[in-house]
């Protein structure tokens, strides 16, 4: 559980650096292998394809994501934990594996959440893992949060409208060390106190730059196995990769059980109850099942935005 400083701080300043919350052997160590059999998969079909040369078999995760990536080959979709935003199709990729459900249920992380929010915690279906080469790397034309530097925007932002006094607070959680040096987050403390500010859908959903003052903001190094907490209308980005290595997180949020998600059409779950431990979901097959109707569903009928915001609006002139 979170100390009576950190939740003041959280409470002042809208955001909390939590180092050491996941375990590098029971939880982190899984996930690498877990994406590690994804991207082989990944590759032999690219093999079969002559669309990659066959690498070394000493490559580490690493390289096959920057290779892939180089090779103009689409890894993000397959590792992601969530359905895309745009058209979904009967067999749109995605992963909802049992090292990221270990993650996402995990008890240390859960503990931290409860101090945020209570303990009827459901886990919130907007979620993403985020991958991201070297800078050097990308093409002139990605514009993908998950890959590139991610704009500046609040959480409640990218939910609907119905979310709007959703009691919720995200977890980003570092799977590498996250640096300035590769494109750790940043934070505009305090901002959580204000308004909801007006996004503009293009080029990633954000805040024009204009409307922020950047020289208030500070960014947020963090090591391997920590989280980073946010209120969700905290303004905060991240900064670019300027290594030569990945730079790999979870972008994970938490709501209280029974107010919106704010992503309708996507799974929630109940991932903690002291009220009633029964309702909690304890099984991965489970939860990927819940998904892969989601995408059944989804396919099947007219495409549902998962944004409120207007490329045309005055403020994003």
């Amino acid at each position: 559980m979170l100390s009576p400083d950190q939740l003041s701080h959280f409470a002042e300043q809208g955001y909390l650096v939590v180092e050491d919350v996941i375990d590098a052997e029971t939880v982190l160590g899984p996930i690498v292998s877990e994406y590690d059999r994804i991207m082989d998969e990944l590759r032999t079909g690219w093999m079969a394809e002559g669309k990659l040369e066959s690498p070394a078999i000493a490559a580490t995760f690493e390289d096959k994501v920057i290779s892939a990536y180089r090779s103009g080959l689409e890894y993000f979709q397959p590792m992601d934990i969530s359905l895309p935003g745009g058209t979904i199709e009967e067999d749109t990729p995605f992963h909802a594996g049992p090292a990221v459900f270990r993650l996402i249920t995990d008890d240390n992380l859960l503990d931290v959440i409860e101090s945020i929010i209570g303990p009827e915690i459901t886990s919130n279906p907007i979620q993403h893992v985020r991958i991201k080469p070297p800078a050097a790397d990308l093409r002139g034309d990605e514009i993908r949060a998950h890959i590139t530097a991610t704009d500046w925007h609040q959480d409640r932002a990218v939910t609907l409208a119905e979310a709007d006094g959703t009691r919720m607070v995200t977890a980003w959680v570092a799977v590498t060390d996250a640096t300035v040096d590769n494109g750790c987050l940043r934070v505009i403390p305090g901002s959580h106190l204000g308004e909801m500010i007006q996004h503009c859908p293009s080029p990633q959903v954000g805040i024009p730059t204009k409307f922020l003052d950047e020289e208030a903001a500070r960014p947020l190094p963090i090591g391997a196995g920590g989280v980073v907490l946010f209120h969700p209308l905290t303004i905060h980005g991240s900064l670019s990769n300027t290594t030569p290595n990945i730079r790999w997180s979870f972008d994970l949020r938490y709501n209280v059980t029974g107010d919106p998600t704010g992503r309708p059409m996507f799974p929630e779950f109940v991932a903690r109850s002291r009220a009633q431990p029964d309702s909690a979901m304890r099984d991965p097959d489970r939860w990927q099942a819940m998904w892969e109707v989601a995408r059944a569903r989804l396919a099947a009928n007219p495409h549902v935005p998962i944004h409120r915001w207007s490329p045309d609006a005055a403020h994003c002139a």
